[in-house]
């Protein structure tokens, strides 16, 4: 089991790399220059030149990734442009309100997309099948954008009932955990029918019937239970989905995380910045990969013996 767990860890280094050259290339070649928007328009040759000195913007391409890259290996994620703040200390202050929401937010999709998959599946081909799946894929039907405006302009502005804005108090996370649990709930919904319908064909559901339990130990106990292997991976995969999401979602309900913070930076050409909260998110999703693989592997004795 330790050498299937070191081989997955790493597998995750040329992942990280690579992402590291994809966002660097992007901001790169993106039109703009992060010192006319810090010094405006006005600026004198001279005062843009020394700017430019200052943040490491002179060199080329290769020159300033290189120098990007062995500075992130001590553990320097850059400076931030406008505030001089190290990037690490405003990640670590906006990245714990991101974790939340995409926590409440897979809480949400879990929850609803196993709810309605495991009807759809043990009334398959009825009206509840039909009806389960429907519910299931309506948040999926609408990106986070216009989904999260419409619950919005209904539960904010029309009915008043919960907060538009802000992240102070649990009120404030529901709406924005809604717009992206939603999302991610048609996916789970789907896997966990198939793998339930799968597992239901099993020749020893039948011989739990035969010593008379209940048709719901039958469900929850061996069904499900035993369905959970591809739906845990599903559910692994729509992590980095509701990280994603949150990107806009937190703009637009003004929720104080990375994704909003990567949005702010983008609009002021703050490469750092940007390319820190990038590369928090892509650890972290890599880092929920793992965990699901090792689940994975814990539950099915298959993929365990390889390695042992």
């Amino acid at each position: 089991m330790l050498k299937y767990i070191l081989s997955r860890i790493m597998m995750m280094i040329p992942v990280m790399l690579g992402v590291t050259i994809i966002v660097f290339s992007l901001l790169y070649i993106t039109p703009g220059d992060p010192v006319d928007a810090l010094l405006g328009d006005e600026a004198t040759p001279e005062a843009a030149e020394q700017l430019r000195e200052e943040l490491g913007l002179n060199g080329g391409y290769f020159q300033r990734y290189f120098t990007y890259i062995s500075k992130l290996l001590q553990g320097d994620m850059g400076i931030c442009y406008s505030t001089k703040q190290p990037v690490s200390d405003r990640i670590a202050q906006t990245f714990p309100n991101t974790m939340k929401l995409a926590g409440l937010s897979l809480l949400v999709s879990v929850t609803v997309g196993m709810f309605f998959g495991t009807i759809a599946a043990v009334k398959q081909n009825s009206i509840f099948d039909n009806i389960a799946m429907f519910l299931a894929m309506i948040g999926n039907a609408m990106p986070n954008f216009w989904q999260g405006l419409l619950l919005m302009l209904l539960f904010a502005l029309q009915w008043k009932i919960l907060p538009a804005s802000g992240f102070s108090s649990w009120k404030h996370m529901i709406l924005p955990a809604i717009t992206i649990g939603t999302s991610s709930a048609a996916a789970i919904a789907r896997m966990t029918r198939s793998s339930m319908l799968e597992v239901i064909r099993q020749d020893y559901m039948d011989t739990a019937r035969a010593k008379g339990q209940s048709e719901f130990i039958i469900t929850i106990k061996h069904a499900l239970k035993n369905a959970l292997i591809p739906v845990a991976t599903t559910i692994g995969m729509q992590l980095g989905r509701q990280l994603g999401g949150a990107v806009l979602t937190e703009s637009i309900f003004a929720v104080p995380g990375v994704g909003k913070m990567m949005v702010d930076a983008i609009k002021a050409r703050n490469y750092p910045v940007v390319q820190g909260g990038v590369l928090m998110v892509a650890l972290v999703f890599s880092i929920v990969n793992l965990l699901v693989d090792i689940f994975y592997a814990y539950i099915d004795p298959r993929i365990r013996s390889r390695f042992e």
